[in-house]
């Protein structure tokens, strides 16, 4: 655990290596501005693609990975893989437990697991980087990239990008999911919001969406004009560095390794296609380092694919989402103030303000959670139903705060394993808790 490891540089780097040694003597090669900010992303990304324990300063790893050891023992668990980022540089990545139950096949830093609602902060962030690009505003009308939206009293034409990236589009929570699990048409849904009645003006309410949120995948096609797939692709993940990452079923389950969905039980169970249906909602996998790398450009250590202007546009705190307190009130004692922005959520922890997300599909839960002035903190994903281990973020950022230990996780809790507390809903009973 102690030595300096290097994990997937990625084709982009390589691509470069080769073309710098190809290159005749004498003979010059002139880059467009294109390749050479190419050319420094992807050196960024296999710099930042290694774990270094010199940047370990505040955490307690030996502990923490002592407690994630048994936490993955766990009756409800099944596997597990965690990731920390201390000053702005990767220090621990490890995976815990099995791909499947009783499979003996460890789960390991590249084994690939479902985001889930981890995902639209992948979502904003593609819309933020287009209009930045000049290509969309988020203040414009949702109606004129997203003609699938129809809202109640024609809604459409006065909610903004923006309104669909916070939830605010004054729609009742998870409008129409039910119906998305049934099978039924995503494209169709979306205009048949229309029928519902308005819970509030858009821009004025707060209410958690997945339909809804997902005419921001249509956005990004229509500004773009490409696939909202392949726009990721192309803008983030590529640049970045995220090998493993991918928006489809078909890019979770040829993986390598990957890890199966499995009840609280520790049923194996079936991948459905369900929520790739709606990408930009629920669509994202990829292994630990790649969220990892996610959490370092969500920093700004990667200012070549997103500045600090984007940055500070996605996560600036837009709209309180106190029902937070209540879904969160075991940690309420340090946990304050919860926002969201745009495809992030914030909150004050013991007067530090902390951005991040949690999601939860059939058989996966997630989490992402970070101090952008310290550029530390933590990623995690499981395959399970239980969120049990949704306590390790706040463990995590105790140790970087200097503060009391609290057994957040409750692993020394006495007695069953605790009842899941009620969650943002992503799908339906179980599935749908998603933050």
């Amino acid at each position: 655990m102690e030595h300096r490891v290097k994990i997937g540089l990625g084709a982009a780097a390589l691509a470069f290596t080769a073309l710098a040694l190809g290159r005749p003597s004498g003979q010059a090669v002139q880059l467009s501005k294109q390749d050479r900010q190419a050319e420094a992303n992807s050196r960024m990304s296999a710099r930042l693609s290694l774990v270094e324990p010199a940047s370990r300063r505040k955490i307690d790893y030996a502990n923490l990975d002592a407690r994630l050891r048994r936490m993955a023992q766990k009756p409800t668990m099944v596997g597990m893989a965690v990731g920390i980022v201390e000053n702005g540089r990767i220090t621990f990545l490890n995976g815990y437990g099995e791909t499947v139950a009783g499979s003996g096949e460890a789960v390991t830093p590249e084994t690939v697991f479902r985001w889930a609602s981890c995902s639209k902060g992948v979502a904003a962030t593609m819309v933020a980087k287009l209009a930045e690009q000049g290509r969309l505003s988020i203040d414009q009308p949702v109606n004129t990239l997203a003609p699938s939206l129809r809202l109640p009293g024609g809604n459409e034409q006065i909610a903004t990008v923006g309104d669909v990236l916070s939830h605010r589009l004054g729609l009742y929570r998870n409008a129409f999911d039910n119906k998305l699990e049934e099978g039924q048409d995503v494209t169709q849904l979306r205009r048949s919001l229309v029928t519902l009645n308005s819970v509030c003006r858009p821009g004025t309410c707060w209410d958690y969406q997945n339909v809804a949120y997902d005419a921001s995948s249509e956005i990004v096609a229509m500004a773009s004009g490409v696939r909202y797939q392949d726009e990721v692709q192309r803008e983030l993940f590529g640049p970045i560095g995220m090998t493993s990452a991918s928006l489809t079923r078909a890019g979770l389950v040829s993986a390598q390794s990957w890890a199966r969905p499995h009840s609280v039980g520790r049923r194996p169970m079936e991948v459905n296609d369900i929520y790739y249906r709606v990408p930009a909602a629920g669509g994202v996998n990829s292994n630990i380092k790649d969220m990892a790398l996610w959490m370092l450009a969500q920093m700004g250590e990667m200012p070549g694919v997103l500045d600090s202007k984007l940055l500070e546009t996605i996560h600036a705190p837009r709209v309180a989402t106190p029902n937070e307190r209540g879904r969160l009130r075991k940690f309420g004692e340090r946990l304050k103030d919860p926002q969201y922005g745009y495809g992030w959520r914030s909150y004050d922890y013991a007067g530090h303000r902390i951005v991040g997300h949690r999601g939860g599909v059939n058989g996966y839960r997630s989490l992402i959670l970070f101090d952008p002035r310290m550029k530390s903190g933590v990623v995690a994903l499981w395959n399970s139903n239980t969120f049990q281990p949704g306590g390790l973020e706040f463990e995590v950022m105790d140790m970087l705060y200097g503060l009391e230990f609290r057994d957040w996780m409750e692993i020394d809790k006495s007695g069953s394993v605790p009842s899941p507390q009620p969650q943002e809903v992503a799908q339906r009973q179980d599935h749908r808790r998603a933050a």
